[in-house]
């Protein structure tokens, strides 16, 4: 009753109350304790920073469903998400905080049916999630009406404006009542966002959660140097000696999701894997599985991961280091949750422990290194929890129905030996070394420094390879390294982390993709050059002399088109 009571001061109705009751919220989170008094007691627009996992959705979630009506059939909230996945998680949160008003929740998001969104929409609904593309297409439809709106929700407004959508976010505000209360929530305040907020905002006020409290109160972080090639062995190793391993486990790119998520299974493991190459039917099978946990181990990118609110997982492991310092707090704010306890860890290179400290100083936390369990170390612990499982069957008296087997094995054989088969029968791959590889010190002079610096990253595309992209952009255009990124990222909607090693000189460009993207890249920019000619194509095995060259004297315009077409 005293949570409650907690909840309770923040001046929440009695149905939201039962709602967290049953819910199983122990105390308000600081987003809650900021935001849900500042949206019930006046009518500013808020302005809200905080990171994954912070408690966002139920902060506007619950005094949004106390100040809506109920039945009325008319959308009243709008919350636009940048991910599918979000839209339903989101709109999952939010139907459980109705605490049995009649309010009608609807996600909308593209890869579902219109059919059945033009039915709920005609039948009438109160609440709308959704993604912005398949909210325009309804908007110019003229099948969404957001006339009686009373409040606009933009979260993870930050993510909006890195997939690209932030023109098609203000298009869809331009289409929402003035009179209106707008909450716009991100986890970073890039310019572009604070601008945004001053836009479409009146007067509003800001709260803020300090990253910090995110990283430290309930995660322990840890980290693991290792090889690159040493990675999958180390993660086996880990997932072995923990007695429970239910863990998102992240990878920068699509290729290596697959490859690591298929080497799991291939080891034994629960595991599944989830990118943006994977179907949205697919998509929804699998979190529904790991949410059920059928599955234990699911492997992602950072986007594929957007919108996976599970209280209880037990790690989150940055197989590949994130690429920047928020894109860390971002990965393990996803456990440490609901008052339980998680565990991050982070697997990095020798070359990478800089970025490592980089990410330290950020989150103002202590990231602690840890030694991998030897071989000899992971088969006793095995043992010892093979016995405490034989010992809590004996306790709990369950082994009745297999005496008549044990009578007959006692007739013929001593019982120590009749265990040790036993054992060896059920075990014998659980206990045998040959199930891991020897994991050598990454510092180790036993390897050159040359083999260090050119080993590849297991389940990376390096090992498939990586293509070499030819631009017909550059510095004479204005473009620069980030503008090219940007302009790639919203053509072809590929994920910025996979575009690498950019140059850019006065009259073309050149960058590292792997295949996959690098195909889906040049179909897209097909045609799109000048005289509709390609305007990127896969360039020639890289020379350095070639390079220095052309640094030195760039090529016409003219030139370039040739070289393009021998491509």
């Amino acid at each position: 009753m005293d949570n409650m009571n907690k909840f309770a001061e923040l001046g929440l109705s009695e149905s939201s109350l039962l709602a967290i009751s049953t819910k199983g919220f122990e105390e308000p989170s600081p987003i809650q304790k900021m935001t849900i008094p500042l949206l019930i007691q006046n009518e500013k627009d808020i302005v809200g920073q905080a990171q994954t996992g912070t408690g966002k959705t139920a902060a506007f979630g619950l005094p949004i469903m106390d100040m809506i009506v109920e039945g009325s059939g008319q959308v009243q909230a709008l919350i636009l998400t940048p991910t599918r996945e979000l839209a339903i998680q989101v709109a999952e949160e939010m139907s459980s905080f109705r605490g049995g008003r009649k309010i009608s929740v609807l996600p909308i998001y593209g890869g579902q049916s219109y059919n059945r969104q033009f039915s709920r929409l005609e039948s009438g609904v109160e609440i709308i999630v959704g993604t912005p593309g398949r909210l325009i297409d309804h908007l110019k439809r003229g099948t969404l009406d957001l006339s009686h709106l009373k409040f606009m929700v933009l979260d993870e407004a930050d993510e909006m404006l890195n997939m690209g959508f932030i023109d098609d976010v203000e298009f869809i505000l331009s289409k929402t009542p003035a009179e209106k209360r707008f909450l716009l929530f991100s986890a970073t305040m890039p310019k572009r966002i604070v601008q945004l907020a001053e836009n479409f905002m009146s007067e509003y006020e800001v709260v803020k959660v300090d990253s910090t409290q995110l990283t430290v109160d309930l995660t322990d972080q840890i980290y693991f140097e290792v090889r690159a090639s040493d990675k999958f062995e180390a993660l086996c190793r880990i997932i072995d000696v923990e007695p429970e391993f239910y863990a998102l486990v992240f990878c920068r790119t699509k290729l290596k999701v697959d490859h690591l998520a298929n080497a799991l299974l291939d080891r034994g493991n629960d595991a599944a894997a989830l990118h943006g190459d994977v179907s949205q039917a697919q998509r929804e099978r699998i979190l529904d599985s790991f949410k059920r946990k059928r599955v234990n181990i699911l492997v992602a990118t950072d986007v594929a991961a957007r919108g996976i609110d599970i209280d209880d997982l037990t790690h989150v492991l940055n197989y590949s280091i994130p690429q920047d310092p928020e894109s860390y707090v971002h990965r393990i704010g996803r456990t440490g949750r609901a008052g339980k306890l998680g565990t991050a860890i982070t697997f990095i290179t020798p070359s990478e422990y800089r970025q490592l400290m980089q990410i330290q100083h950020f989150s103002n936390s202590e990231i602690r290194k840890e030694t991998l369990p030897k071989i000899k170390d992971l088969i006793k612990i095995k043992r010892e929890r093979i016995v405490a499982e034989i010992k809590e069957v004996i306790d709990q008296d369950d082994y009745h129905d297999n005496m008549h087997v044990a009578n007959e094995l006692l007739e013929g054989f001593p019982p120590d030996m009749i265990i040790a088969a036993l054992l060896t029968h059920a075990y014998k791959d659980e206990f045998s070394t040959d199930r891991y590889t020897e994991i050598t010190d990454p510092r180790s002079q036993r390897q050159s420094r040359s083999t260090r610096q050119n080993q590849p990253d297991d389940y990376s595309p390096d090992q498939e390879g990586i293509t070499r992209l030819f631009i017909a952009l550059g510095r004479k255009d204005d473009i620069n390294a980030q503008k090219l990124v940007n302009f790639i990222r919203q053509e072809a909607m590929v994920d910025p982390n996979h575009i690498r090693n950019i140059q850019v000189f006065d009259n073309f460009s050149f960058a590292n993709v792997p295949f996959q993207e690098a195909e889906h890249i040049i179909n897209t920019f097909r045609g799109k050059g000048r005289d509709k000619k390609p305007l990127i194509v896969a360039a020639k095995p890289k020379n350095d002399n070639d390079e220095k060259s052309q640094r030195s004297a760039p090529p016409k315009r003219k030139q370039k088109t040739r070289r393009s077409k021998k491509r």
